[in-house]
């Protein structure tokens, strides 16, 4: 991003990607065989939130490739690794591993789990974001599933300034965009190369394969399509938007907005049609979440409202900006709040609820105060405070992307 510029709807399509998941996780925990046929759709429907994480990926992509795509047009070096390492950690880690713990413990006592050296593995790696890489470790914690996104996109943290390594290392691509984009486009399709090679090689048994086997049997049944290389592929589409915005002249034009609300319908149709097909909504390539057509979606509503006249800016309204601002929160302590009710109220969600849809709606109501409050708490003392000594560790360097985490 420009310097103390905001990217209009950025705020928006980041609230959005939470609720969404947020959604999702409510929805799996809705009695589908007690409710109204006339919701039936609906209910599917809302149980596909899940797409919000490719969301996140795009719109993680799009905000963290801003300063290098703009220091390679200008010919400029390559912006300050160290400044960008500081930024994410101080984004991502402090959070994470605070969750990830507060989830480790829950596990042993209000799951009441025994500690074997498999659970312990778990956690560990999951502090050193390395669990995306097993499905034994691919849940950090038995009682925060949504944690498993964030080592992933810790590689794509890694992986982007590789690229873009790649790309400053050809002086061709210097001050020459369309060339650039069409070498980003060609690192793109040798990502998904790579992906289709782990699919091929890494094939898993059947062997304890399966949500009926908890957590690992579900990863197991994940894996290898999801694979952070394959997440990066979603990733780079962001990163690609990136490319695309600063090339296009700064003036708003009413054309963006009409581009923003077709994208965004775009998206929302892949997303609603979604249901009869699997849970992860396996696109081209078995990449999941509608892949190429909802992340190409997103990153073009990102690109268009970024230029948009009137929409960017109605849409990054006060109360959006402010689930943004503790997006990453909503995130990370969701599932930990949502176990909690469950285990300390046996009825909640319309299990022992006559009208289950009136039960969940109840449930729904607590747990999303309560997943507002600890978001907020989150965020005010634990992960601004560490943001604003990685912004000052870092507040020489030109052109940084403002900070963002999912």
């Amino acid at each position: 991003m420009r310097q103390q510029e905001r990217l209009a709807g950025a705020d928006f399509l980041r609230a959005t990607a939470c609720l969404l998941v947020f959604v999702h996780h409510l929805a799996i925990r809705l009695d589908m065989r007690r409710i109204p046929d006339e919701l039936g759709s609906t209910a599917n429907i809302l149980r596909f939130g899940n797409f919000g994480v490719a969301i996140f990926f795009v719109l993680s992509g799009f905000l963290l490739a801003h300063p290098f795509w703009r220091a390679l047009d200008d010919g400029r070096d390559m912006p300050s690794l160290r400044h960008y390492t500081i930024r994410r950690a101080a984004r991502i880690a402090p959070g994470f591993w605070f969750a990830a713990t507060i989830g480790f413990a829950l596990s042993l006592t209000l799951l009441a789990l025994p500690l074997t050296p498999e659970l312990a593995l778990r956690y560990l790696s999951g502090l050193l974001f390395m669990s995306q890489w097993h499905w034994r470790t691919f849940f950090p914690v038995e009682t925060d599933g949504p944690l498993w996104s964030i080592p992933f996109e810790v590689t794509s943290y890694v992986l982007l300034p590789a690229c873009f390594f790649l790309l400053f290392r050809l002086p061709a691509l210097r001050q020459r965009p369309l060339l650039a984009r069409f070498a980003w486009l060609c690192l793109i399709a040798g990502v998904l190369l790579a992906h289709l090679l782990i699919l091929t090689v890494f094939a898993l048994d059947d062997s304890g394969r399966g949500w009926q086997y908890g957590l690992q049997g579900g990863a197991k049944e994940w894996m290898p399509r999801y694979n952070p290389i394959g997440f990066f592929a979603v990733f780079a589409l962001g990163a690609l938007a990136a490319g695309v915005e600063v090339m296009l002249p700064r003036r708003p034009s009413p054309w963006f907005d009409s581009a923003a609300l077709l994208a965004l319908t775009i998206a929302g149709y892949r997303l609603g049609i979604s249901p009869g097909g699997t849970p992860e909504a396996y696109g081209w390539l078995e990449i999941p979440y509608g892949f190429p057509v909802f992340p190409l979606a997103i990153a073009t509503a990102l690109v268009s409202l970024c230029h948009s006249q009137y929409l960017g800016r109605l849409l990054d309204n006060a109360p959006v900006r402010y689930i943004a601002k503790i997006s990453f929160g909503i995130y990370i302590w969701q599932e930990i709040i949502l176990i909690s009710i469950q285990r300390l109220d046996q009825g909640s969600f319309g299990v022992s609820s006559e009208n289950v849809v009136t039960g969940w709606l109840q449930s729904c109501g607590l747990a999303g105060a309560l997943v507002l409050l600890v978001a907020s708490l989150s965020y005010t003392l634990l992960e601004k405070p560490v943001i604003d000594i990685g912004n000052r560790l870092t507040s020489r360097q030109p052109n940084r992307a403002t900070p963002f985490k999912v």
